[in-house]
Formats: structure tokens, sequence, C-alpha cells
């Protein structure tokens, strides 16, 4: 288990579970979690995580991130989501959200403007498989839940993808255009339902949290070594093809130079770094047999595919499509993550 991937699953699941006529119990011996997760005596990872909302699918039923979503007890939420409930409108809380979720747990919440559409999207650095459908469900359904609570007005999104099969109580509670079976989830707002103000705007509120928030944030950063710090960076910014040594150091808010010299100090370069992520995550997506191989080669940021074929020759000493045939007739030793 990385030092970074640990996570506390928050009281307000606990809570929400009460609503279900199952015994925790049943759940934590589904997902072979230990008791002591129930208490935070024991932070898990973010493979134990998907394990936990797999059981709680498997048991329940496909809805039930949705299902849980509708019993949360605001007062119950930790600092770092309670703060978004008392932002000033939409925008500032969908921001706070994504800003403060690291914290509590492993996922990176991404929000981008595009002409009309905000597009919110979940990123798992630490995950080696997809992030399950009821928690997919559970994170947008509790967005849009805040915003609705915190408005006072039933908002929709614009629409949305989710990797997930049809759902008649889904697709009446977001009411809203909805792909489904998507390769991808997303969750779109509407540009202009970012102004509307909050009912629960709560400035002297919001300003005490944010301080104790952002002071965890920064010692949150300062436990993580820079080189574990860089190689959660570059997983973000591979996909955007910005995985240089110039968009890296400004996400750190830290000059090139000091970046290079410090990744010397522990033994690192940005471009061994670089190489070795997109070894990890070429080995991964390979895994994925319905990817195109030309999709891999975007995704880790290359130029075009003959450049990804020269890399992976240098990894596995096999193209891409014979490291992948051979996976499959085969076990291959996929390289494991630092």
């Amino acid at each position: 288990m990385s030092a970074n991937d640990l996570i506390k699953v928050p009281n307000s699941l606990w809570h929400a579970l009460k609503s279900i006529p199952i015994k925790r119990a049943a759940i934590l011996q589904r997902a072979k979690l230990p008791a002591s997760v129930v208490t935070q005596e024991r932070k898990i990872n973010t493979e134990q995580l998907f394990d936990l909302w797999d059981a709680l699918e498997s048991i329940v039923g496909p809805d039930i991130g949705l299902e849980l979503t509708k019993t949360v007890n605001v007062t119950t939420l930790p600092p770092s989501f309670l703060v978004a409930y008392h932002a000033k409108d939409v925008g500032e809380a969908l921001y706070r959200v994504a800003r403060f979720i690291g914290l509590s747990t492993c996922v990176d919440v991404r929000i981008a403007i595009d002409g009309d559409d905000c597009c919110v999207t979940c990123n798992w650095p630490h995950a080696k498989r997809a992030e399950p459908n009821a928690l997919t469900d559970s994170t947008y359904s509790f967005l849009v839940n805040m915003v609705r609570v915190g408005t006072g007005q039933r908002i929709t999104p614009r629409c949305m993808d989710l990797c997930r099969s049809q759902s008649t109580d889904i697709q009446d509670w977001f009411d809203c255009p909805i792909n489904w079976n998507a390769q991808e989830a997303r969750l779109v707002f509407d540009r202009k339902d970012l102004s509307i103000s909050f009912v629960s705007y709560n400035r002297e509120l919001v300003e005490m949290l944010d301080a104790v928030l952002d002071a965890d944030l920064q010692q949150s950063k300062q436990s993580k070594s820079l080189t574990e710090q860089v190689r959660w960076h570059l997983k973000r910014a591979l996909a955007a093809g910005q995985p240089g040594l110039r968009s890296i150091a400004r996400d750190l808010a830290i000059s090139e130079r000091s970046l290079q010299r410090h990744l010397k100090d522990e033994g690192q370069s940005f471009k061994s770094l670089l190489s070795d992520t997109r070894h990890l995550l070429a080995c991964e997506y390979l895994s994925e047999k319905d990817r195109d191989i030309r999709e891999v080669a975007y995704l880790l940021g290359y130029d075009n595919q003959r450049s990804f074929f020269r890399a992976f020759r240098k990894w596995e000493r096999k193209t891409p499509t014979e490291w992948r045939s051979a996976l499959v007739s085969g076990p291959e030793k996929v390289p494991i993550d630092h």
C-alpha cells in the first residue's frame, strides 16, 4: 500500500447505511475488511474502498449509490464536504469539493469549463481497475444533491455519461439526458447555473473552515515526498497531453530548477519519473483488451503511435501488440507503482 493511498471511510456512510436493513458485518465480510474500519481505527486503500462499494452493490443492488445519497445527513459530513454546503454559489461549492476532497479520500475531482458546459470527472490515481458504478452514482448524486439543497432549487445537470446499465430510478432522480454504458463517466452542469446563490451561504463559517482545511491540505502536501507528488501530477497531466517539466512545476508552485534539484536530492529525475509513469500506465491500459493501441498512445501523451512503440520496446523488449498477446496467452509481469 502506498503511504499516500490511505482513506478514512467517513462516518456519514455508516450513518446512511443505517437506513438499509443489512448488518455492517455482512458488508465488511463480503468486502473482506476488518471491523476496525467502522470505528476509523484503520485506514484502507483505494482497492479496499472499491471492494467495499462492490460489496454494497452485490448485497443491496445496483442503485445503492443513489439510495445512500437520499438518506445522507449533512451534519454527519466531514468538514471537507460540509464547507461546500455553505459556499456562496454553485460554482464555489463545486470548486471547494474539488479542492478539499483529497483530505478525505484519494480521488481527484476535476472541473473543466467548455463553452456552456461545466464538466465534472473523477480520477483515482492509485486505482488498478475501474471505479465501481455504485461509487460513481454516489459521488455524482451527492454533488447534484448538494447543489439542490444549497440553492433550494431542483437544478438538473445538462447531461451525464455513466458506465453502468440503464436504471429508471437513476434517470428519474437526475432528470437529465444520460448516456448509459459509456467508456468514461462524467457529470455536466450548465455553466450559467454556477452563479446561482446558495441560500445556506455562511461567510463566517466558510472562512473558518477554509482556514482549517487549507492548513490541513498544506500539511498533507508536505508529508508527501516530492517524488510522490510528481508521480501523482504526471498521472493527471498525461491524458491532457501536458506532462512537461514546466507544467508540473507550475502545478506544484515551484520553479523548474528547484523541482529538478529536489528530485535529484531524492535520487530521481523528472525524465525517469515520466518514463516510469508512462510504463506503468501503458501496461495497465494494454491489459484492458478493448482499448485501442492508438488510444493508449494518446492517453500517455505521445504525439504519434511510432513514438509510443519505440518507448515500449525499451521497457518490455516487445511491441505493445506482442505484450498484449503474451498477456492473453499466459501470465505477464506488470510493473508495480512505487
